[in-house]
């Protein structure tokens, strides 16, 4: 499902170079659920992000479902990430001037859905994490918990095969965080997604099916 060979990324600020990615080889099965773990500074979210197809490689090859990304233009990854990534941030990232319902629907405007259809499968996936009861609600009036699962609901909505998420429960409190990571290992095990997580916690990466560590931009384990 996602293949990465002799990942290099160097980051250059006039003559100084800072590597964040040495040489990393990964390969992750579909619906596999995979924890990436290390101290901070250490290149996991540089990692998610060449994944996500949101930052290039210095050197090395991205295969996504057996696609090989280098050489797509822009507009081509954009609707590569659009229809094969749902993406999961710790800060929610949600648009606080919109209601939850038109915050889960907003992938969809890129797809030219209808807005019959876009609400239908808004609706859908709102009721899956268990928020049908909020759908009017704006995200100011939610808690930390229901705000990550809009944020889950609208990385499924399109029904990608992968979902990455960077500490996605690290605004949250330990029994929110526990019903956001039960909601993940759910999409996993019931949907068969994969699943790429970036995460400081060690009980949560022994949850899932393997945990990769990195140190100083290296794969160690």
């Amino acid at each position: 499902m996602i293949k990465l060979t002799e990942i290099n990324k160097i980051y250059r600020t006039n003559e100084i170079e800072t590597v964040a990615l040495e040489n990393v080889n990964l390969e992750v099965e579909k619906g596999e659920f995979l924890s990436i773990m290390g101290p901070s500074g250490c290149g996991k979210s540089t990692l998610l992000n060449i994944i996500g197809l949101l930052d290039a490689p210095t050197s090395g090859i991205i295969e996504i479902g057996g696609t090989r990304t280098d050489g797509m233009k822009d507009k081509q990854l954009a609707a590569f990430r659009n229809k094969k990534l749902g993406f999961v941030f710790q800060s929610f990232h949600l648009i606080n001037s919109l209601n939850v319902l038109d915050n889960v629907e907003l992938p969809l405007l890129y797809r030219k859905v209808s807005a019959k259809e876009r609400r239908h499968l808004a609706e859908e996936v709102l009721a899956k994490v268990g928020l049908s009861h909020r759908m009017r609600h704006m995200p100011t009036q939610l808690s930390g918990g229901q705000c990550q699962r809009v944020a889950i609901a609208r990385a499924i909505i399109g029904n990608p095969e992968i979902i990455l998420a960077d500490e996605p429960t690290g605004n949250l409190d330990s029994k929110m965080g526990a019903e956001v990571m039960e909601l993940l290992h759910q999409l996993n095990k019931e949907d068969g997604r994969t699943i790429v997580m970036v995460t400081h916690n060690e009980e949560q990466a022994k949850q899932t099916s393997r945990t990769v560590r990195f140190f100083d931009g290296r794969q160690v384990e």
